[in-house]
């Protein structure tokens, strides 16, 4: 097996080297692309309507949000205003919040998802683990919405056709995964799968808690599933499921990688895949967004280097300054402005990012977070940045789950838990001293206006959230859980977790 991913790792060559070029010249690199993406956006009807004649008119495209572009976007044709370009299908985004957005995917925006994991593959096979079996399972998402199956349903499906041949061979995967519609019977026959899967090498997902809420599935229901498996894996297999804390690194002794995303609020549930898979590399995807691939994470880079040769990149700071790549300060943090090949031009995609260092001669980026992800029920302004360092001062070293939550009426918050050493009385009793470091919060609080928080500690908590959510329309695999939610959480979901808890 090993010739054939040295064979695999030579194929990608020629384009992880251009790439390597375009680094140790981003302010080229960058003029190039944007030329490029403003001829697509000369000839549409958009561009047309804005009097775009050349790149030397780009100041006149204005910087919009989704909703300024949805009247563009019409999913009952192939062919939209905004791109010359046909379009192969639209992607349904799954963010923290709000309404369900539809992005249009052509084939030069999926050419680019392409480019950016040839160039992360061929990083892992020459820097990474010494990988032998080849072994993948990539994230599928069960369509439980069946008016969704048009949908990506897997990593591999932002590939290139000559690529998904070229790793069908080595997918866990069983026959017509994808189109179960029930979620219980996706999990058991997921963890069927990933329990036969003995040389099992990379998991590749997107949200750690999808493989959180499986592994527990299977820990919740060994006696079933060892049943079912009794003649079709190793004695010794079998026996790991008998064991009451099943040791996971044993149940695939041939993983190297999991590759998932690991900052911003998933920063916790991606360490607790690092405890309990100790010696696997857990690496982070990077900043990899439904409407573009923006950053690629390389061991050689020591972090996360922008997509430059495919996506085109503008950077606001706090005072709405425009930035060029080239001319971002390490330490600084920015807002993202992208365009892409798809039909999206000058699109705020709503990320921050901070320069960590130089790679070559182009910045590393680290994702911060959405920008502005602020709760305000009475006028307490509680922003995520603020929130994620009064969490961190309460020193929850068992949790790798956490979410507060505003609640509407009466106007409180709750901290959701996946477990925690203290009580959920002395947690609230801290986290209202920690919050109260904020004037607005602390006046509301003195006034009356909002009363004491709560915690709710409950190791099913994700696992309740994520069929909510799945339930009202999300992709379950790209599912995130936010520090700090802005909108108010319902009271049907609200009662639905309590009562679940109390029933534990």
């Amino acid at each position: 097996m090993r010739p054939i991913i040295q064979l695999f790792g030579q194929i990608l060559a020629p384009t992880a080297r251009r790439f390597h070029q375009a680094l140790d010249n981003p302010e080229l690199m960058q003029t190039s692309v944007q030329k490029e993406i403003c001829d697509r956006l000369i000839k549409s009807e958009y561009g047309k309507t804005l009097g775009i004649h050349s790149v030397d008119d780009w100041q006149r495209v204005p910087i919009v949000d989704y909703d300024a572009l949805e009247p563009y976007l019409n999913q009952k044709h192939q062919q939209i205003s905004l791109t010359p370009e046909p379009i192969l299908f639209y992607e349904k985004t799954s963010g923290s919040s709000g309404a369900v957005k539809w992005i249009p995917y052509t084939q030069s925006l999926r050419r680019s998802f392409n480019q950016m994991f040839c160039v992360w593959a061929h990083d892992l096979i020459v820097h990474g683990p010494k990988f032998s079996k080849g072994n993948i399972y990539a994230c599928i998402s069960p369509q439980l919405n069946v008016a969704d199956s048009q949908t990506l349903q897997d990593d591999l499906d932002y590939l290139d056709g000559w690529l998904r041949w070229f790793l069908r061979p080595w997918l866990v995967m069983p026959n017509k995964l994808n189109r179960l519609h029930d979620a219980n019977l996706f999990k058991h026959q997921l963890a069927l799968a990933l329990l036969e899967a003995e040389k099992l090498e990379i998991i590749s997902i997107w949200s750690p808690s999808f493989l959180q809420v499986h592994l527990k599935y299977i820990q919740e229901n060994q006696d079933l599933l060892r049943e079912e498996l009794q003649n079709r894996i190793s004695y010794h297999r079998l026996q790991l499921l008998c064991e009451s804390n099943i040791p996971w690194i044993q149940l695939w002794p041939h993983l190297k990688l999991i590759s998932c995303w690991d900052s911003a609020n998933a920063a916790d549930q991606a360490q607790g895949l690092r405890s309990q898979f100790p010696g696997v590399l857990v690496q982070g995807k990077g900043l990899l967004a439904t409407e573009a691939p923006i950053t690629i994470h390389l061991i050689i880079a020591g972090g996360c280097v922008p997509v430059l040769d495919e996506v085109f990149f503008e950077f606001e700071d706090e005072t709405g300054s425009l930035y060029g790549l080239h001319e971002l300060n390490i330490g600084k943090k920015y807002t993202i402005i992208l365009s892409q090949k798809g039909g999206l031009y000058r699109y705020r995609i709503g990320d921050r990012i901070r320069v960590t260092h130089y790679y070559r001669h182009t910045p590393c980026l680290e994702f911060l977070g959405r920008h502005q992800a602020v709760s305000d029920l009475v006028g307490e302004k509680l922003q995520e940045t603020f929130v994620n360092n009064a969490l961190t001062q309460l020193n929850l070293q068992e949790t790798n789950f956490k979410s507060l939550i505003p609640i509407a009426d009466p106007p409180h918050y709750i901290l959701l838990l996946d477990s925690a050493k203290e009580t959920p009385e002395i947690i609230a009793q801290q986290l209202d001293l920690a919050l109260s470091e904020s004037y607005h919060y602390k006046k509301a609080r003195s006034l009356g206006q909002l009363a004491p928080p709560q915690v709710l500690i409950s190791s099913q908590i994700p696992e309740i959230l994520v069929s909510h959510r799945i339930r009202t329309g999300s992709i379950w695999g790209g599912i995130k859980h936010p520090i700090l939610a802005t909108s108010p959480i319902s009271i049907d979901l609200l009662q639905e977790l309590k009562l679940k808890i109390a029933q534990k």
